[in-house]
């Protein structure tokens, strides 16, 4: 969910579920000693999430009540949906398309989407407030005044997982001491393989301002190689390509070069493959025969990228190619996230609800802006969209829903994952929840994190239901 405003307020209550088990051994040994056999006790199924019973939070359970499965769109028709939103989403940026230089006033105008004093006072993790002169420190560090009139422009590829930081540095600022979870300097996330355009550089030589393909802000260098703008365009146009379809996974131990070895590989990732007669039957030591052989981006002494071969295990949870874009595979994608603790900006090592659904679809190799409200009020998917007081129009079209569309109410995204009973069922990244308990007390609970929940009795306020919010669905097709 990253927006400037968080919300998500979600769900509970419970279900039973024993396990029972024993052994053949164990119930020999129990009956030749004469004594009962041994089981294991009833567990419980407790949650304070209304109308989830433990079934729910297998995909399995959502994908036996598809009744279409059909594959959407081709990997044909996903090149052409992507190529037609970054040409004319204002949220995307088409790097193939990225000026060789920009004007200074471009650059900056860029940099203040992000560098930005926020409107509302801002503390330290100490609790101390963020002061006129620490915002003067930090613009310091943009030290805008460097930039040239024509930037000469740069490439890059990230070479790890990295944060994107709204200005140039590595401490937390939140909205107040109770806010923790949530850094406002955290843009989002930015993961091996990603390009990135080089704009300007911080005071301290430590950062990079760089856009990918739907963002600007701060990166530290070390997560970046530079590299002619033509050989990485031939790396990221290179075929055959794998796909993690995991939440991670690790590239193999690699005890020669520690730059590719354990690599962290998030869902979407898509690295080059390699073959043996290539790169021969020994890659740092290992076979690669039954590994995947993988073109790694790596970083030089001096920053310069390189392509390194690597192994990533036949194991791991990872695809030549994309997914088929169909609803079960969407569910499949979407629960492998379950659980996973909520992190705004991708913090946390983990995402919020617009980097949770931007990577679940990434693994079909769709794209999309990053931010909630951006999402929402963009036109990157054929898009229903809702007056404030149409309530009619919201309940009619939440009968109409297909697995995997994405519903938005301020500053927040959820999935629709299927119906029970005429009630629709999401699966999102989220904070909190609220809702009126049957004896209608007001409950307010945690979720923070990927969670399933009921649409119909989620409260964002005493007043206001979680479905009066919605102000757009989009179906990606």
């Amino acid at each position: 969910m990253k927006t400037k405003t968080p919300v998500g307020y979600l769900v509970g209550i419970a279900a039973l579920f024993v396990l029972s088990s024993c052994g053949e051994s164990d119930r020999g040994a129990a009956a030749s000693l004469g004594s009962n056999p041994i089981h294991t006790p009833v567990l419980e199924f407790v949650s304070d999430v209304p109308g989830i019973t433990e079934p729910m939070l297998q995909p399995r359970f959502w994908q036996q009540r598809l009744t279409d499965d059909h594959v959407r769109m081709s990997d044909q028709q996903v090149r052409e949906f992507n190529a037609t939103n970054l040409a004319s989403d204002p949220y995307l940026h088409r790097l193939d398309d990225f000026p060789e230089i920009m004007s200074k006033d471009d650059v900056v105008a860029l940099i203040d989407k992000v560098s930005t004093p926020a409107s509302s006072p801002r503390v330290f993790v100490d609790g101390s407030e963020v002061s006129a002169k620490d915002y003067g420190s930090l613009e310091a560090a943009v030290q805008r005044d460097a930039i040239p009139t024509e930037v000469n422009v740069r490439w890059g590829i990230a070479v790890q997982r990295a944060s994107m930081r709204s200005y140039p540095t590595n401490v937390r600022v939140l909205k107040n001491s109770d806010d923790r979870d949530l850094d406002r300097f955290q843009e989002t996330g930015v993961f091996p393989g990603q390009r990135l355009a080089i704009l300007h550089e911080s005071a301290d030589g430590e950062w990079w301002f760089a856009v990918n393909y739907h963002y600007g802000a701060w990166i530290p260098k070390q997560a970046v190689a530079l590299g002619e703008r033509e050989r990485i365009n031939q790396w990221l146009e290179r075929t055959p390509r794998l796909t993690v379809s995991g939440a991670q996974v690790r590239t193999n131990f690699n005890p020669e070069d520690t730059r590719t070895s354990e690599v962290a590989l998030d869902m979407g990732v898509s690295l080059p493959l390699l073959s043996a007669d290539e790169v021969g039957h020994s890659v740092h030591g290992q076979n690669p025969y039954a590994s995947y052989i993988v073109s790694l981006p790596v970083r030089g002494e001096a920053g310069e990228l390189e392509f390194e071969p690597t192994l990533i295990g036949r194991g791991r949870d990872v695809s030549v190619g994309h997914l088929p874009y169909k609803p079960s595979l969407v569910l499949q994608q979407a629960f492998k996230f379950l659980g996973e603790r909520y992190g705004w900006g991708h913090d946390y090592n983990g995402r919020d609800c617009t980097g949770f659904v931007g990577e679940v679809y990434k693994t079909f190799g769709i794209v999309m802006p990053r931010n909630s409200g951006q999402q929402g009020n963009s036109d990157f998917a054929p898009t229903k969209r809702f007056e404030p007081d149409d309530h009619a129009a919201r309940e009619k079209a939440l009968t109409e829903l297909a697995v995997g569309d994405l519903i938005y109410i301020p500053g927040h995204v959820m999935m629709y994952i299927g119906e029970v009973n005429g009630e629709p069922y999401v699966i999102h990244d989220v904070t909190g929840m609220s809702y009126y308990r049957e004896d209608n007390t007001f409950y307010q609970g945690t979720l923070a994190g990927v969670s399933v929940t009921p649409l119909m009795p989620l409260q964002l306020n005493k007043e206001k239901r979680f479905i009066d919010g919605i102000y757009a669905i989009k179906t990606i097709i």
